[in-house]
């Protein structure tokens, strides 16, 4: 007879549920959900349409109220300034647009010039700039040669008014 205890096997544990494994996974696609979110945002808001002065409101990406870069040659007597606003007509393809620009341009910036303002067309009519462009760098010279060529005949014309 044997008088040693017996040994019972022990039964498995109950399967515990990985519940961390879940919260780590709904993290992370709380986390790439906002990040794309946060991209999408950033992406669109920081992409400006190119326009000529004559393609605002009638070319697609150039309707008013959203974020623009517009092109055209200040028109001559236009120019004013007050108060650190400065205010001028930009005209392109004999369409012409008022601008109202919160700073003073400086550098080069005078009448007869082409020029790109950054900035909203508001549904008044008047483009609400926050950066202008008076001078095209090389590289954007040598892809938008076209672009340019117009903008110089324009300018020309305007100093030939006097």
């Amino acid at each position: 007879m044997d008088l040693s205890p017996r040994v019972t096997p022990t039964p498995p544990a109950p399967r515990v549920r990985n519940r961390r494994k879940w919260v780590s996974i709904g993290l992370l696609v709380a986390v790439l959900g906002a990040g794309g979110i946060v991209l999408t945002k950033f992406l669109t808001s920081s992409l400006d349409y190119y326009c000529n002065v004559d393609e605002v409101g009638n070319k697609n990406g150039c309707e008013t109220g959203r974020r623009l870069r517009i092109q055209g040659v200040v028109d001559e007597h236009s120019l004013s300034s007050s108060g650190g606003v400065t205010k001028f007509d930009m005209t392109f393809n004999k369409v012409t647009v008022p601008v109202v620009y919160d700073g003073d341009p400086g550098g080069l910036f005078q009448e007869c010039i082409p020029v790109v303002v950054h900035g909203v067309m508001e549904k008044n009519g008047v483009f609400d700039g926050d950066e202008v462009e008076v001078k095209h760098s090389n590289e954007y010279e040598a892809e938008n040669k076209g672009r340019i060529d117009e903008a110089n005949k324009e300018s020309a014309a305007c100093s030939q008014q006097q």
